[in-house]
């Protein structure tokens, strides 16, 4: 079984282009996932690069950038090949299998919401009103 499951930060903005017989969107980019323990003088995250396919890849041209939090559920992969100078290198990427936010919009600094009630409009619309002098006993959760 190859699965993994990884959480982190897009360290860069996602790079993506299409390609093959049918024009499929292959996205490129590597998130930076913290490690659980810290020694003195070790990194305190890991990087992971990552490939994203079809509508995974469209999805994450779309929504994604440098510094948004993700989960990534996929598989290892060898990337070995021979450089130029004839030497082997040897890395690994996780190609994902599905994609999702780790934090909401907000949490990442740019969301917000553009809301700024008018005059007329009732805050309290769709609630029951409730009056002022009734006691605590009589409303559910108060306490």
């Amino acid at each position: 079984m190859n699965k993994v499951i990884l959480m982190g930060r897009l360290t860069r903005d996602p790079e993506v282009r299409y390609g093959g017989a049918t024009n499929t969107a292959i996205a490129r980019f590597s998130i930076a996932v913290d490690r659980r323990f810290k020694r003195d003088g070790q990194p305190t995250a890991d990087f992971f690069e990552c490939r994203a396919f079809g509508k995974q890849g469209e999805f994450v041209e779309k929504y994604l950038h440098k510094g948004t939090k993700v989960v990534i559920d996929g598989e290892i992969q060898n990337d070995n090949y021979t450089n130029k100078d004839g030497q082997k290198v040897y890395g690994t990427q996780i190609i994902t299998n599905q994609i999702e936010f780790a934090e909401s919009k907000n949490a990442q600094g740019g969301g917000g919401s553009d809301y700024t009630p008018t005059p007329n409009s009732n805050p309290g619309e769709g609630f029951m009103n409730i009056e002022e002098d009734i006691d605590d006993e009589g409303i559910p959760f108060a306490n």
